[in-house]
């Protein structure tokens, strides 16, 4: 048991959209094997599309909506990647996925360095002392000096960097990295589907680097790591894991350079699962009970299939299927005929898994996320909450022939975490609630495409969805009396105002002291 979980390797790739997450991640699969052939995120001459961008409408924009799982093994290591959206219209996606990993890989683009969505998904690894690797992207386009780059990732990421690999030049002149972790030269041929090769090169041996890069390059290269050495402390494993440090890479996903040197060093320091945190107390991974969450639910991963698919993440003990487990918010005893792992869409059935791994659980409809999966101990995992929208529409039917088919599909995207649903007590309409507003896009595609039903979006002017609790019930019937054009009740039944002015939620908020504002669904 414990040999297994030391060799499982769960980490999330992260970044602002375009710095080329998935791109990465095809290179990734490469090299563990499970794909022959990379694909291109926008490519035509490249027919294949990237493995992880398996929903249609991904493949026609070229981004990620949904984070895609994967797992393959590498030199006796196994690694789960989660490959997230970058674009801030799913951002609650991928920080419900940053629940679920002991680890992050954090891409940057060299020529524009560290961007907003970046800023706020290390806000939440900071938060949750998740350990994280950079990776300096498209290193062989023209972008910035390394070490400018270096100063702003310690100064807008607030954690301090040490290079584990330098560029030797950039853009056209882009020669390849030295590998400062295993003191090796890795020369740059720009290919897109192979790996180049390695040279073991004696750095203070004269003559021996200048043969390969020429004079100029190989002095500058011997200035830089003097540099380095004198400016960055040692690399030390206990400051990355403690959340303290993060390593930096240099390459080129697109050419596949730089990625085998990332991928070799992580598997060596990147943490195996860690005890994650309940409500009632602290699980171990190697405990013998088998527990877990689910941290998200897809909708129509095969689309010959209305199946919905949980997501599981393991966090102790051994997932063995068809045993009884105990679904925890209702108490009821449920088994698993063909539990599957993931390749992004193609999936297998499996018969095991250990704390680390990501399991796909067919889903009729029990699950919500966050609910909990034991052997029979009553524990609630925590920290999976969804934010208050700032974005709706009322929605409403376009094709009356098709009503049972919309509201199938408005039930199945609602479970998926996708957006909020909720029902005005005043006029009974249904008001959907996104982050951004990309999400609409995707709902009205999703739902003529899998579903086949169509849906017309109407404008309604609001300024945020807010839940609202008191023990006081004299005072929240009064205060229901007062809005009750902007209560609403969400799927779970629970009171929601919505305000539509700041203004107003102020007011409120004054008027009525003994009631409680929460702007996210978990408290």
């Amino acid at each position: 048991m414990n040999t297994e979980i030391q060799r499982r390797r769960t980490f999330a790739i992260i970044s602002h959209p375009d710095a080329g997450k998935t791109t990465l991640t095809e290179k990734l699969l490469l090299f563990g094997g499970q794909i022959q052939v990379a694909g291109a995120v926008k490519n035509n001459k490249i027919k294949k599309t990237a493995t992880s961008d398996w929903m249609e409408i991904e493949k026609q924009r070229g981004i990620s909506v949904t984070t895609s799982v994967m797992e393959f093994d590498y030199e006796g290591y196994k690694v789960n990647i989660l490959d997230t959206p970058g674009h801030q219209d799913f951002a609650e996606d991928t920080f419900r996925t940053l629940t679920a990993v002991d680890s992050a890989i954090i891409v940057v683009d060299s020529a524009k360095g560290v961007e907003a969505q970046t800023r706020k998904l290390m806000t939440v690894c900071r938060m949750r002392k998740t350990p994280v690797i950079v990776f300096v992207n498209k290193m062989d386009r023209e972008g910035r000096d390394a070490f400018d780059i270096l100063d702003e990732l310690e100064e807008e990421l607030q954690i301090g960097v040490r290079p584990l690999s330098w560029p030797i030049n950039q853009g056209q002149r882009f020669k390849g990295v030295y590998n400062i972790f295993e003191k090796q030269l890795d020369l740059f041929q720009a290919d897109k589907q192979k790996v180049t090769e390695k040279i073991a090169v004696d750095i203070n041996a004269p003559g021996e680097l200048e043969a390969n890069v020429g004079d100029s390059d190989a002095a500058k290269l011997r200035e830089d790591l003097e540099l380095i050495d004198g400016v960055y402390p040692e690399f030390e494993v206990e400051q990355y894991l403690s959340a303290d440090i993060a390593p930096v890479f240099f390459g080129s996903a697109l050419n596949n350079f730089g990625v085998k040197e990332l991928l070799d060093c992580f598997v060596k320091i990147a943490p195996s699962p860690r005890p994650t945190q309940a409500e009632e107390r602290l699980v171990d991974p190697e405990e013998k009970k088998f527990t877990g969450f689910i941290f998200k639910i897809t909708a129509n991963i095969d689309p010959n299939h209305r199946s919905c698919i949980a997501f599981c993440k393991v966090c102790s003990g051994k997932f063995v299927r068809n045993a009884p487990y105990t679904h925890v918010r209702n108490g009821k005893t449920v088994r698993f005929s063909s539990p599957t792992q993931f390749m992004a869409q193609r999936k297998e059935t499996i018969d095991e898994a250990y704390p680390g791994d990501i399991v796909g659980l067919p889903d009729n409809g029990i699950f919500k996320i966050g609910d909990t999966l034991t052997e029979g101990e009553m524990i609630h995992f925590k920290g999976l909450p969804s934010f208050s929208p700032e974005m709706f529409k009322y929605i409403e039917n376009a094709d009356p022939m098709k009503t049972k088919q919309l509201q199938k599909g408005i039930d199945q995207l609602m479970d998926e975490g996708v957006a909020q649903l909720f029902i005005n007590e005043f006029n009974g309409r249904k008001i959907i609630g996104t982050v951004g507003q990309l999400q609409f896009e995707v709902i009205e595609y999703r739902l003529e495409n899998e579903y086949g039903a169509k849906c017309r979006w109407e404008p309604v002017h609001l300024f945020k969805a807010c839940w609202i609790e008191s023990d006081d019930p004299t005072e929240l019937e009064q205060f229901k009396k007062r809005k009750y054009q902007y209560m609403a009740k969400d799927r779970e039944g629970r009171d929601v105002f919505l305000a539509d002015s700041g203004y107003v939620l102020q007011m409120a908020q004054q008027d009525f002291k003994n009631i409680r504002f929460h702007f996210t669904s978990e408290f």
